[in-house]
């Protein structure tokens, strides 16, 4: 009992430290995110408009274009992770995504109707998009879900990994019969928003996406537990007195939630749910408690540097940000599959 203490406040330290590393990653990132762009501002022209000194035109740029897609780029990162992690916990499926499953692509789907419904929806309603989303989310998880579980066997994690693959490309075949009608204005929205570009720079879509943040999040931070007995399989979490279908449903219901409202506001960003989970695993060990938050810093950093490396390589247009972190998540997500397959 002395060593599992001992092993375990270990575990908490390394943590921490691997915690506090991230953050510091991640506000060195930020500083450069912040001083680089089409417009240029150096760090005392940033700490002068910080402290109410800067010109008109720094404070714009600063507080109305910048800071919001820095904040947004941090919330959806770990919000996309925090959704992976939780996918990979209850499936016990290491390449669990909700890019990889489908469920982007169904939130994918309810924007796309949207706006094909809607014309001139290019300006549409930052709170109505991720409730839309969120919608189109749960239709594609609960197909999927029910194509994955059988009534005696339990849910069959290499069947929620063919199902989500297979309903991805059918929701994507049917949004690109949809896309190809719009007119050229809505199109490029859409296009833009399908390739996972932060369409949402404002303020009023940090506001749309923090309340679904401050729910969500903690409510999977306290099921931690529950995760980590689900991870021991389905008899042994019975046996332990785990309310299994129950808590699955409620963590499935949080993850899906959660990746709706991020990608209703990013786009369709794929692979990050994969790779902040995998990468933290591999700092932390697999203890919920742990590796979940340290899975939501990871992702918030590579969302915050694909999105800072998206502004700047093709200036003044940009690229974006969904094809850096593709470009970054494609080949590890091949390494896994790999692997696996070994």
């Amino acid at each position: 009992m002395k060593g599992q203490t001992i092993w375990s406040s270990g575990r908490s330290a390394r943590a921490l430290t691997v915690a506090a590393v991230l953050l510091g990653l991640i506000v060195i990132v930020l500083i450069i995110s912040i001083n680089s762009g089409h417009t240029s501002l150096s760090p005392m022209q940033v700490l002068r408009t910080f402290m109410g000194m800067g010109s008109r035109t720094e404070s714009l740029v600063l507080f109305e274009f910048r800071l919001p897609r820095i904040v947004i780029s941090l919330l959806v990162g770990a919000g996309l992770a925090i959704a992976g992690a939780v996918l990979q916990g209850v499936s016990r499926n290491p390449l669990a995504d909700p890019g990889i499953l489908g469920i982007n692509s169904g939130a994918g789907l309810a924007v796309v109707l949207y706006v094909s419904l809607n014309p001139l929806r290019t300006g549409a309603s930052p709170f109505t998009l991720p409730v839309l989303a969120i919608i189109g989310s749960f239709a594609a998880a609960a197909a999927i879900y029910m194509l994955a579980y059988r009534k005696h066997k339990g849910l069959s994690t290499s069947r929620l990994l063919l199902a989500g693959i297979a309903m991805a490309a059918g929701i994507q075949s049917l949004m690109l019969v949809l896309v190809i009608r719009l007119d050229e204005q809505n199109y490029t929205f859409v296009a833009n928003w399908l390739a996972g570009s932060i369409w949402g720079t404002t303020w009023d879509f940090v506001l749309a996406l923090l309340p679904w943040i401050i729910i969500l999040v903690p409510f999977i931070f306290a099921k931690a537990r529950q995760m980590d007995v689900m991870m021991l399989g389905d008899q042994t979490a019975a046996g332990l007195g785990s309310l299994l279908n129950r808590e699955r449903l409620l963590l499935i219901a949080a993850a899906v939630a959660l990746s709706g409202a991020c990608v209703s506001i990013s786009g369709g960003i794929s692979f990050l749910g994969l790779i902040g989970p995998h990468l933290a695993r591999r700092l932390v060990g697999p203890r919920h408690m742990h590796f979940v938050p340290v899975s939501a810093l990871v992702g918030a950093l590579i969302m915050l540097a694909g999105d800072s490396i998206a502004r700047t390589i093709i200036q003044p247009s940009g690229i974006p940000t969904g094809i850096v972190v593709a470009v970054i998540g494609a080949p590890y997500f091949l390494y896994l599959l790999a692997r696996s397959r070994g």
